[in-house]
């Protein structure tokens, strides 16, 4: 990244501004905003998040906000309530007093003589969800949006429930904020506040994975805050970006194809990470492109934002399997509207474990059945999986997929004799049928090289019981036949000639999603069940945009100073035991002890997620999310240890989880849950 210091204007930073709610909860703010702007008032730019502006993202913060402060706006940093240096409790995500809040700030900024009434919003994740919401709320100040990894869809789109299937990721993601939510408020800012403060945090939290598990249908807890059940509320301009090696590779088309506003979409090789610090490379100009992207809808520029393509993606090319890569081969595309007029679905036949030629003209639907494949997978399949979502915690990618195709039900296309290219959400239509009466389908596509090596491309995940949708799943009756459309994860990728396209079904996908109540037997029925690839045929202007490279460098503020105290720990291990077939996957993200020395404070980060099964005892399945963080500076010496276990047996979940909180090594808070949720036909 490219440190820019000469900036068209003179910033000035308050670190911890107060902003007052209704309810009389205050939330700390970092501001950031032009010296000039006390005469000159400015555009106000909020990013709304739980991770900790003074210490944890002031890293982050310092790259961009600064940076775009400097270009003319007020830069709002606020720690959500009950996280941070804000008052309060935080206990959900996305809840009716988190959006009430965001929109009391955004009133709050306009009404400051500093700010000129009109205001935006930015994030990423958590902050993206945030800035989508709230856009849909319409706040008055609100003028645009721009939003990098985000989903419009809550439950079968984000970390929970995709296809109707548990994914692992839910109880990972309960883990990291049942952490971030009990941790306690920087005294040198708070004052001796800040034990009663964290006391409330301690008390008044809980697993939210419990909640989370009381709602395995797509029900009203999920419709909210749920942006696809109402694109038209949606009235700001937006901006939409993502990356390919992220879970939230989806939702940037959906707003293209759905929104009636002005609206650009970015999609990157990335992973789960703001564009200018895209990786897997290349990163990009984001910020610059943020500088356009506000001047327009924040102060009126005539400045050509809106010209050219509705989404520029990069079209990946095909490399090895690898769990990380530093750069991803491949070239910038185009497309002039969402949906691309350019993209044609192309429907394959699956026949004995091979992917057909397509269906056109005369043979198009007029499959018949050649018989029955089928297939038991062991729960190994999945272990070389990855991540949900690539959090850039290598090695967090998926593996070679020979392994896991072994468990699996394999077809496959004759080698290409030319490359074939698509943009979009593959899709698998199958008529099925199985021997118990839950199950799901893992469908895997993948680019197999000549010399057998398999990288998967995308994959998709559906829960059958839910196939008609999340609101009211059925029974499945053994024997029966049904129809099934697997929606694979959106993907740009180009397989060349002389490779295969590689479709794998399985019936497990373990750990990455949450086993069946018990082994199925699945049954697929050859001629009847089709792949569908969205292929995008090459165009001549392709060349032309990614020879000019229609992005800058990254650029961004210089960083605040950190120290590295003890090193950092990665790790990612499956071990398989063969006397009592056990078999583990356990991650470690230990980001060692950082001191940021602007503030004198120490942090230390570590977490552990263990994943378990015996055999193929599907009831055997366990989770393990342990988080300890530490706070030191002088004679204030903080820790919190949250465990949280999930296991099971074939009627219910079982959530275990504890909270500990230390003062030097003397614990002054300790609570233990012990909880059972049914399952749900899951």
């Amino acid at each position: 990244m490219r440190t820019v210091t000469d900036l068209p204007h003179k910033v000035r930073e308050e670190a911890h501004v107060l902003i007052p709610m209704s309810d009389g909860v205050r939330l700390s703010a970092h501001v950031w905003r032009p010296v000039s702007s006390d005469a000159e008032p400015v555009p106000a730019i909020l990013e709304y998040i739980p991770y900790r502006k003074r210490d944890l993202t002031s890293v982050r913060d310092s790259l961009h906000h600064p940076y775009l402060s400097g270009h003319g706006y007020a830069c709002v940093r606020v720690d959500l309530r009950g996280t941070g240096d804000s008052e309060g409790v935080l206990t959900d995500e996305y809840l009716e007093r988190e959006q009430r809040d965001a929109e009391e700030v955004l009133a709050w900024l306009a009404q400051r003589p500093w700010c000129d009434g009109g205001t935006g919003m930015m994030g990423i994740s958590w902050g993206a969800f945030a800035a989508l919401q709230v856009a849909a709320r319409r706040p008055p100040s609100l003028k645009a949006i721009a939003i990098a990894s985000f989903t419009d869809d809550r439950y079968a789109d984000d970390m929970h429930y995709m296809g109707g299937a548990l994914l692992s990721d839910s109880l990972a993601e309960a883990g990291t904020m049942f952490a971030y939510g009990t941790c306690p408020p920087d005294p040198e800012v708070v004052g001796d506040r800040w034990r009663d403060m964290w006391h409330e945090r301690l008390e008044h939290t809980r697993p939210w994975l419990l909640e989370w598990l009381r709602h395995q249908r797509r029900d009203d807890y999920w419709r909210h805050a749920s942006v696809c059940e109402d694109y038209a509320a949606v009235q700001c301009p937006v901006l939409a970006s993502s990356g390919w090696a992220d879970g939230y590779s989806n939702a940037v088309t959906r707003l293209l194809a759905h929104l009636d506003v002005p609206r650009k979409g970015l999609i990157g090789p990335w992973s789960h990470k703001f564009p200018h610090l895209g990786e897997p490379g290349p990163a990009i100009g984001y910020l610059q492109e943020l500088v356009r992207w506000w001047d327009r809808w924040l102060k009126g520029a005539d400045n050509g934002v809106m010209d050219g393509p509705m989404l520029r993606t990069w079209m990946q090319e095909s490399v090895p399997p690898s769990t990380s890569y530093a750069e991803r081969p491949g070239r910038w595309v185009a497309e002039p509207a969402w949906p691309s007029p350019l993209v044609h679905e192309r429907v394959h036949p699956l026949t004995r474990h091979r992917i057909g030629e397509p269906e056109t003209g005369k043979n198009s639907g007029k499959n018949t059945e050649r018989g029955r494949l089928t297939v038991q997978s062991p729960l190994s399949v999945g272990q070389f999986a990855g991540k949900w979502a690539s959090y850039n915690a290598p090695p967090d990618l998926p593996y070679d997929q020979r392994e896991e195709d072994g468990g699996s039900l394999v077809f496959e296309t004759e080698t290409l004799a030319e490359p074939v290219e698509i943009l979009g959400s593959p899709r698998v239509d199958l008529e099925v049928s199985v021997d118990q009466p839950v199950a799901m389908v893992a469908a895997r596509l993948s680019d197999v090289a000549p010399d057998g090596r398999a990288t998967r491309v995308t994959y998709g995940l559906l829960n059958l019981t839910r196939r008609d949708g999340g609101d009211e799943p059925t029974v499945l009756e053994p024997g029966c036949r049904y129809r099934a459309s697997v929606h694979l994860n959106s993907v740009a990728q180009a397989f060349p000639a002389g490779h295969r396209i590689r479709l794998s079904l399985s019936t497990s996908y373990w750990p990455l999603a949450w086993p069946p109540p018990r082994p199925v037997l699945l049954g697929v029925h050859e001629g009847t069940s089709t792949l569908a690839l969205p292929v995008r045929p090459m165009q001549d202007y392709d060349a032309t945009l990614s020879e000019a490279d229609p992005f800058g460098p990254p650029e961004g503020t210089p960083a605040v100073p950190t120290s590295q105290v003890t090193p950092p720990e990665q790790r990612w291990e499956v071990r398989r035991e063969l006397v009592t077939y056990g078999s583990v996957l356990e991650i470690v993200k230990d980001a060692g002890t950082v001191r940021f020395d602007d503030i004198d404070l120490e942090v230390g980060r570590r977490a552990v997620e263990r994943y378990g099964v015996v055999a193929d005892d599907f009831t055997s399945a366990t989770g393990e999310s342990t988080w300890t963080m530490r706070f030191h500076r002088d004679d204030w010496d903080t820790e919190i240890v949250t465990h949280t276990e999930l296991s099971c047996d074939e009627r219910d979940f079982h959530v275990s989880a504890t909270l500990d909180a230390y003062e030097g090594r003397r614990r002054v808070f300790s609570r233990t849950w012990n909880e059972s949720v049914p399952r749900d036909l899951l």
